[in-house]
């Protein structure tokens, strides 16, 4: 997901790295009942090695690379949706190896603990999550995670998904997208308490990527999420930055965001 992003900051002289969180990359589960042809019923019981994956096991894993990649310079720290909480452990433990921490429409918890508790909110009513329910394959509660059918040729449900995540980008470029994603991701992850401290977290140099278009994770709540972590810590507010682009629309726009990041102070 990051490399169109990498290869823009290689161009402009930066070093950076793509962390694979547990589970990820090379390590995430494929399983034949969710090759084609597919076998929606074997994979629904499928046991998920994502069951047991907690936020604090993102943030374990994170913590290390950051200590190792400090050694070499100062580290900023970037993450976008989901992957907000984990940067935001991260700082929590180890404010001082962090130079600065970047959001692209991610989850920053103040108020709520975590994203499921945000998205009862009104500031998220304007997202098109919900027609995607109908992409999951199995019961959550006993997989102990979400399973999304990203290999579905529902054309209705192809369409639902672009005008939530990816509206501004050609069919051909969401499909690309859609074949890099992996179908499971952790229900702890995403449950677990994400709140910001401001003893620790909150003394870092921060910076929040808007985006615009976003139908997952709607302006508004990125709005709220700055505006409470500026009220918490207002010696130390978010540097905000906007782009008119959609949820995943910014790795198509790595340019943009590449040239945000190249001028940011560390």
């Amino acid at each position: 997901m990051w490399a169109p992003v990498q290869r823009e900051l290689a161009l402009l002289g930066h070093r950076s790295y793509a962390v694979d969180l547990p589970g990820h990359g090379l390590d995430a589960q494929y399983p034949v009942a969710y090759q084609a042809p597919q076998d929606l019923d074997a994979w629904a019981v499928e046991p998920s090695t994502l069951g047991g994956v907690t936020l604090q096991d993102n943030v374990d894993l994170v913590v290390d690379v950051v200590r190792r990649l400090a050694e070499h310079g100062p580290v900023v720290l970037v993450g976008a949706s989901l992957g907000g909480t984990t940067i935001t452990g991260v700082g929590n433990t180890i404010p001082e190896l962090v130079s600065r921490l970047v959001y692209i429409s991610a989850w920053s918890c103040v108020q709520r603990s975590n994203p499921i508790e945000y998205m009862q909110e009104p500031e998220f009513a304007d997202n098109l999550m919900a027609p995607l329910y109908a992409l999951n394959v199995g019961d959550p509660s006993q997989l102990g995670a979400g399973r999304a059918n990203y290999r579905t040729a529902d054309p209705a449900l192809l369409a639902a998904l672009k005008a939530a995540t990816m509206a501004d980008v050609s069919d051909e470029q969401f499909r690309a997208f859609l074949n890099i994603l992996q179908p499971d991701e952790s229900i702890a992850v995403m449950m677990a308490n994400a709140r910001v401290q401001a003893d620790t977290w909150g003394t870092i140099a921060r910076t929040y990527i808007r985006l615009t278009e976003d139908r997952s994770l709607p302006v508004a709540m990125q709005d709220r999420l700055i505006a409470e972590a500026n009220a918490l810590t207002p010696d130390n507010p978010y540097d905000v930055h906007t782009l008119d682009t959609s949820h995943v629309g910014f790795v198509f726009r790595a340019g943009e965001v590449a040239a945000i990041l190249d001028k940011l102070t560390i």
